[in-house]
């Protein structure tokens, strides 16, 4: 009896032991899940914090050479872009004349450019952004005829804007080189166009591109005068040379926007999109014309976090070495702030 009783007390001395073992396991995991949690939580959080405040685009024009120069396809910009770590498309229309040239009219070029584009940004999973626009006749030309008729080339620009799902189009204010003249013709030829524009839901926006236009606090007189939310901005950090040599639009600059940094500061409160050009860079991957962080700072104080493009000038490196430099530098610096 003395030893049946023995047995039953060891027995219940296990059991006890046991509940009390597992108890302890349960209590012990269950003290040290939240603070597992909480580590995995601060991990994703400073992950997070470390993204740069801004997604990255590439303006085609980066590969303009590759295209015109050594025969790169134009339409191998969606698989190019995203295979070079971008998620947007900022499309050249003039880097696709020599499609064009396959077709009647263009209408018809662009109607079939536009669908083909489409197919292939879809295919390589990339969003389109803009489509900048050359050659379709100047918008701020005294010549009223003219600048109507330049409106009217920008439109099917516009549609195929629409039909790509780009939210804007690029467009110059070339025209008169006396201030008041090119004020009131701009404000004409943006108000037409962005009155249609809007019908398609397309914004359309000015780049800092060369004369009055890289004269910051005039072109946003001409902003603020047509008033309308889809007529905006397209801050450039370089594009600010306000004269070139012989009347020139394009070529050697005779005279700067005396600060580019205060420029793209006067037209970040109307900007639907930032380009980050860029022409060189010293051997720690500085630009080395232009104050990268400093202009980055003033496109985050404006409180922009949309796309920023990376387009690539210079000539002392490649264009592919040039787009990864930029895209480099863009995210070093945006994951810092």
């Amino acid at each position: 009896m003395k030893m049946q009783l023995t047995r039953q007390k060891f027995t219940l001395l296990i059991l006890l032991l046991t509940a009390f073992t597992l108890g302890s396991c349960k209590s012990e995991k269950a003290e040290k899940e939240p603070e597992n949690q909480a580590e995995t939580a601060a991990e994703t959080t400073a992950e997070k914090a470390s993204d740069p405040f801004f997604k990255l685009s590439l303006a085609q024009w980066s590969i303009h050479r590759m295209i015109l120069e050594d025969g790169m396809d134009p339409f191998d910009f969606a698989v190019y872009a995203r295979d070079n770590g971008f998620a947007g498309l900022e499309y050249v229309s003039q880097l696709y004349n020599s499609a064009m040239e396959e077709y009647d009219t263009k209408d018809e070029a662009i109607k079939a450019i536009t669908q083909r584009l489409k197919a292939e940004s879809e295919e390589a999973g990339m969003e389109n952004l803009i489509i900048m626009i050359d050659g379709e006749g100047d918008l701020s030309v005294n010549d009223e005829a003219a600048r109507d008729q330049a409106v009217e080339n920008h439109k099917r620009w516009v549609d195929a804007a629409a039909e790509l799902g780009c939210h804007s189009i690029r467009i110059n204010l070339f025209g008169s080189l006396n201030d008041e003249e090119w004020k009131a013709n701009s404000i004409d030829g943006l108000s037409k166009l962005g009155a249609y524009a809007k019908t398609k839901g397309v914004n359309v926006l000015v780049e800092n591109h060369g004369w009055q236009s890289s004269n910051a606090p005039l072109l946003m007189e001409v902003i603020n005068a047509v008033g309308m939310d889809n007529c905006g901005t397209l801050p450039d950090f370089g594009n600010f040379c306000v004269k070139r040599k012989d009347g020139a639009k394009w070529g050697e600059c005779e005279m700067e926007y005396p600060d580019i940094y205060e420029g793209v500061q006067l037209m970040m409160p109307a900007a639907k999109a930032v380009s980050a050009k860029s022409y060189d860079f010293d051997e720690d991957g500085n630009e080395t014309k232009i104050d990268y962080a400093k202009m980055l700072r003033i496109v985050k104080e404006a409180g922009y976090t949309g796309y920023i493009g990376v387009e690539y000038e210079g000539n002392n490196l490649s264009e592919q070495e040039g787009i990864e430099a930029t895209r480099d530098l863009l995210i070093s610096l945006g994951s810092s702030m």
